[in-house]
């Protein structure tokens, strides 16, 4: 916990559920801090101590090594906590002082957090009314990175072409026995997921025609094409172009925007005002691009997201 002034934040014991198989894969301990010398690049946040969050899957991962490590080559002494299932249990965690940052998305926390059902027109939009909602409360947005980890569907480009569809609205013209789908559990349930997608865009897709599976099996049944044709993804996914899967287009505009932004106490900002600076120049590097290809150092070549941290931030002379 981060201690201000000394003073220790209470912390909230939780149980750890069925994360293990993917922290095993990526080989990411439920705490760690390795990555550059401590103070390498300064000492403006020498006092700072803490616990960096993520959620379950490789770019949080890979988030939160970065931050962690970014903020210790500036003199703090942080830890990283990569153990949480689910966006809800980390966003908990974050609330009740158990994490002290971790990066979130404008879409989560709109429709998810808000419980907001219309996404905003722009990126900007969403980010100004997230940012304004949370501050009330005393969360602190940094600026966003430019990437958009938004959720779309994909399928194999070779099935794409058999089938005829390059956009979302071209699944209702399909035979029903084509319309087979690979979703998440999380996917199902979102108003920016599973449900609304179907409202908007006029499909009846019968229950036996879903097959309910884990992020990544989600994208290897995709690419087989046999379990279903069209899988939910997520667009910094570096599995997207070594598959050769093709995202179809949002037609109808239905997801939201899901930009990425560090989030903290706006009290740790406030103790700590270099923070702002420090994240900043951290952002503006994190387009879709670069993310997916992180992504795919972890998913694909199956390094250590905690590696790849640290390498990247050194390849960006920014430890």
């Amino acid at each position: 916990m981060l201690r201000l002034n000394g003073t220790k934040s209470s912390r909230v014991t939780r149980s750890l559920t069925a994360a293990a198989a993917a922290l095993t894969l990526f080989g990411v301990a439920a705490c760690g801090s390795g990555g550059p010398e401590t103070g390498s690049a300064g000492d403006e946040l020498e006092g700072l101590e803490g616990t960096i969050g993520s959620k379950d899957f490789a770019e949080q991962y890979i988030l939160a090594h970065i931050t962690s490590q970014l903020f210790n080559a500036h003199g703090a002494d942080t830890e990283t906590n990569t153990s949480m299932v689910g966006s809800t249990n980390v966003r908990s965690a974050f609330e009740t002082g158990e994490l002290d940052g971790y990066w979130e998305y404008t879409g989560t926390a709109w429709i998810t957090y808000f419980q907001e059902t219309e996404p905003l027109e722009t990126p900007e939009e969403m980010f100004e009314a997230v940012k304004e909602s949370d501050a009330e409360d005393g969360i602190h947005w940094f600026d966003p990175a430019p990437l958009n980890n938004t959720y779309s569907l994909a399928i194999l480009s070779e099935k794409a072409d058999e089938l005829g569809v390059e956009k979302l609205s071209d699944i209702a013209g399909l035979d029903p026995a084509d319309q087979t789908f690979c979703i998440e559990s999380e996917f199902s349930t979102r108003d920016d997921g599973w449900p609304g997608l179907k409202e908007a865009y006029d499909l009846d897709i019968p229950d036996n025609n879903v097959a309910m599976l884990d992020t990544g099996v989600v994208y290897t049944e995709t690419a087989k094409a046999e379990t279903c044709n069209f899988g939910e993804v997520f667009q910094t996914d570096g599995r997207i172009s070594n598959l050769d899967l093709l995202v179809l287009e949002d037609d109808r505009n239905f997801f939201p925007a899901y930009q990425g932004a560090l989030t903290m106490k706006q009290e740790i900002v406030d103790e700590y005002p270099a923070l702002t600076e420090i994240v900043g120049e951290l952002s503006e590097l994190l387009t879709t691009e670069v993310m997916q290809e992180l992504n795919e150092l972890a998913d694909v070549e199956g390094e250590d997201p905690e590696d790849i941290a640290t390498d990247w931030l050194e390849e960006n002379d920014l430890v």
